[in-house]
């Protein structure tokens, strides 16, 4: 007869043997085969949504600045062209929602000077300006001598001055998402696809520094409610272009100024106070302004925090600010912008409660008329006010 082969049960003590074994028996074994994944080159949504975590992770995970910003800029698609000198009605208030920027009038700024404005407008014998070229004949060699002077002139009083570097007709760069749109034309029709915008501007005047501007206020602050348009911006009307993205702060990532203290704008002559006036628009004056300085500030300080590091999946942790003024050469506005977000596109936009914070004046006249020598009706507290933005500084210096 053939022996049992089932397992002898030996009492030993209060523990069976056969219990033992069991209890020290090692476990199964961790599966051989990776976890099923959504295909990478489907048509569905979880395949649409694991390339993206993909290309994030890239984007997270590049050994550089200079690598980070190549990837993202890398998918090129058709993109409203945002320009900060338009003349299209109600631009501001586009360019808040675009921006998540509610605009916050700050009287305390004001602002400029005047030493340089005999020397441009009186002293010196000019032609006739070309048409369309009245901003390069005097108001923009006015504005240069007389920032560059009070610039070297502060640097006693504000070391940070001292450490600049001042940008004569720069070009500054900026890329980003917001909002969703369905691609109506072409191969791609039907599709979902972010808003894409670019802002593609030339101030005439920038100072960069090498410590940032301390923050007006904090992080997480609430102030002001952001416009809802849910036109689409083609109705403002912008255009849309296809070609290389661009986020550029006016200088290479390795340059030690790589934060923005102050830009200056000159009005373009088809913006001129004189022809809204004379189509009616007397209420589109100040719009330009503030259009000018909310688009302008936006991509300056959002270019400055992708240098750092940050991008709308890995948002700021500190506020980034900049300062600018905005002037046709006879009225000047002045616009002080927090950068508390840069996540601003659909996924990230839903549960993030920042804003981000522009302050700007109304425009208001450095003097009334040049005539036989003499500045007539100088406005000494824009002077005061402009001497006091360029002494701004962190607090530690």
């Amino acid at each position: 007869m053939a022996a049992s082969r089932g397992w002898r049960l030996i009492r030993h003590g209060r523990c069976w043997l056969s219990q033992a074994e069991f209890s020290g028996a090692p476990g199964p074994p961790d599966s051989l085969y990776p976890p099923i994944v959504a295909s990478a080159t489907a048509k569905s949504k979880a395949a649409k949504r694991r390339r993206l975590e993909h290309f994030h992770q890239r984007v997270h995970e590049a050994a550089s600045i200079e690598e980070k910003l190549r990837l993202y800029g890398l998918l090129q698609r058709p993109k409203y062209m945002v320009y900060p000198q338009t003349f299209a009605i109600n631009a501001d208030r586009w360019y808040q929602s675009f921006t998540k920027t509610p605009d916050l009038d700050l009287d305390e700024l004001r602002s400029l000077a005047c030493d340089a404005l005999l020397q441009e407008s009186f002293y010196q014998n000019k032609k006739r300006p070309f048409l369309y070229r009245d901003q390069d004949h005097t108001p923009g060699p006015f504005l240069t001598q007389l920032i560059s002077s009070l610039a070297a002139l502060l640097c006693g009083r504000n070391p940070l001055l001292a450490a600049s570097s001042l940008d004569l007709n720069p070009e500054v760069n900026y890329y980003w998402h917001h909002g969703e749109e369905v691609v109506v034309h072409g191969h791609r029709k039907g599709r979902v696809d972010p808003v894409r915008f670019q802002i593609d501007d030339h101030p005439h005047l920038q100072i960069r520094v090498p410590k940032q501007l301390p923050e007006v206020v904090p992080l997480e602050s609430d102030l002001g409610d952001v416009p809802v348009i849910d036109h689409k911006p083609s109705k403002l009307p912008l255009f849309k272009k296809q070609y290389e993205n661009k986020v550029f702060i006016g200088s290479k990532v390795a340059d030690p100024c790589c934060y923005g203290h102050t830009q200056f704008h000159l009005i373009p002559d088809k913006l001129k106070r004189q022809r809204f006036l004379e189509a009616n628009l007397e209420d589109q004056i100040e719009v330009a302004y503030r259009a000018n300085g909310i688009a302008s500030l936006f991509a300056w300080t959002a270019a400055q925090a992708m240098y750092q590091g940050f991008w709308n999946e890995a948002d700021v942790t500190r506020p980034f600010v900049s300062q600018a003024v905005v002037t046709d050469g006879k009225y000047f506005a002045l616009f002080c912008y927090q950068l508390n977000t840069l996540a601003l596109t659909v996924e990230t936009i839903q549960n993030n409660p920042r804003k981000n914070i522009c302050w700007g004046t109304d425009s208001e006249p450095l003097y009334d008329v040049v005539e036989d020598g003499d500045v007539k009706g100088f406005n000494d507290e824009i002077l005061l006010q402009l001497v006091q933005f360029l002494l701004n500084r962190p607090k530690e210096l």
